[in-house]
């Protein structure tokens, strides 16, 4: 597999996913309904990084508009047998010292697990999502990939900070980031319902990291908790509602695929997304259409956003004991090829590890094969931990 859809600049050293807006740049989320389409302007963390002498690497491949596991149903990219991302990948060959992805349903931090590198999905606003392919505006949030905890730190301390241009920006005009926190004395909680969740490979990997943060001082303990699939459950209903509505700006009419044989407005929006969106996204964009509906919207998603609510609080009152929750990010250590009339159900159940993240905005760590996740604005513990643990192993 290419990782890259348009290579940019020989010399770059930041990958970009193709859901994030590169000037000039073809810019597809993946997907053939944007085929072609260019933007006059890049995303503001694109912009800080130029501004700060990085140079853009180029544009890599996504699943479309991030929905799958690892990026495996883009539509331009050939198809492998062992599912691997891109942006991750080059990442880990050491290609580029980083790259940016956005992270709406855990593809990202799959991706970082896979590939054994590094991936922050950032507390939700504390990084401009202007200039990215929108598609569950309340939950996705633009992070970093990097090799070790430190890359991560550099890349954030550029990008992170208000812009007035997004209307979900944090009033922070800047943030702080560090890896070296002291971490003794720091407690952890490790949930059992995740790890038998898990293949007995990764959850060995989980007690392995688990053994490492103990080493170091890191007070670590098993808890028995029920609202992980809760969360998995509320996010999908918001993510699908978000998807349906946000997709249906792409009609064939001003930008990207137009279907070449139609009769009328109608039949031209139809061809062009029957033609334009693959399986996966048809599938979403139906079940956002249920939850949405006249008969639906209280049961399901008046409902999720009610839940959403009790989740973070319950979420909030397990970190007045904890700081941080060390987890599995996949249910396996490497994924293999799938029909993609298998994928929602397939990305559904994978999601009980990423979902709570992205449904309350708090932030997430990928290192090491595992995740950390901690309340908002916990970045700097999750780093310093991570980083421990890293310069161990040096």
């Amino acid at each position: 597999m290419s990782e890259y859809i348009v290579k940019l600049a020989e010399n770059g050293n930041i990958a970009v996913d193709d859901t994030i807006l590169v000037k000039d740049a073809q810019s597809a989320a993946g997907s053939r309904i944007l085929e072609g389409f260019k933007p006059l302007f890049s995303a503001e963390a694109v912009t800080r990084l130029e501004n700060a002498g990085y140079v853009m690497a180029g544009k890599t491949q996504v699943g479309e508009f991030g929905l799958d596991l690892v990026g495996e149903f883009s539509y331009y990219s050939e198809k492998e047998e062992n599912l691997k991302g891109a942006a991750a990948s080059l990442v880990a060959s050491g290609t580029v010292k980083a790259a940016l992805g956005v992270d709406m349903n855990g593809a990202t931090r799959r991706a970082a697990a896979l590939s054994k590198v590094d991936f922050l999905k950032p507390t939700y606003g504390t990084v401009s999502r202007y200039g990215i392919i929108s598609c569950a505006a309340s939950g996705e949030q633009l992070g970093v990939y990097a090799k070790k905890a430190e890359g991560i730190k550099e890349i954030m301390d550029v990008i992170a900070g208000h812009d007035e241009k997004d209307g979900t920006s944090l009033k922070e005009t800047s943030y702080n980031y560090n890896t070296d926190e002291a971490v003794s004395g720091k407690k952890v909680c490790v949930v059992k319902e995740l790890l038998e969740k898990a293949d007995a490979k990764t959850a060995a990997r989980v007690k392995e990291y688990a053994d490492k943060l103990r080493a170091l001082g890191v007070v670590v303990e098993e808890v028995s908790l029920d609202f992980f699939d809760i969360a998995n459950t509320t996010w999908q209903i918001l993510m699908t509602a978000e998807t349906c509505n946000n997709v249906s700006r792409y009609d064939g009419v001003k930008f990207g695929h137009r279907a070449a044989e139609y009769k009328n407005i109608d039949e031209l929006y139809v061809n062009t997304r029957t033609e334009g969106f693959n399986f996966l996204t048809k599938a979403v964009i139906l079940y956002g259409s249920d939850v949405l509906s006249k008969d639906r919207y209280a049961d399901c998603y008046g409902k999720a956003l009610k839940v959403r609510r009790v989740i973070a609080d319950r979420f909030n009152a397990l970190m007045e004991q904890y700081d941080a929750v060390l987890t599995p990010v996949c249910s396996k250590e490497a994924y293999t090829a799938y029909d993609i009339k298998d994928a929602f159900k397939t990305v559904f159940e994978e999601s009980v590890f990423t979902s709570v993240a992205n449904l309350i905005g708090t932030p997430a760590l990928v290192s090491g094969g595992v995740q950390l996740l901690g309340k908002a604005f916990s970045e700097n513990v999750l780093l310093s931990l991570a980083g421990s643990v890293e310069r161990v192993g040096e």
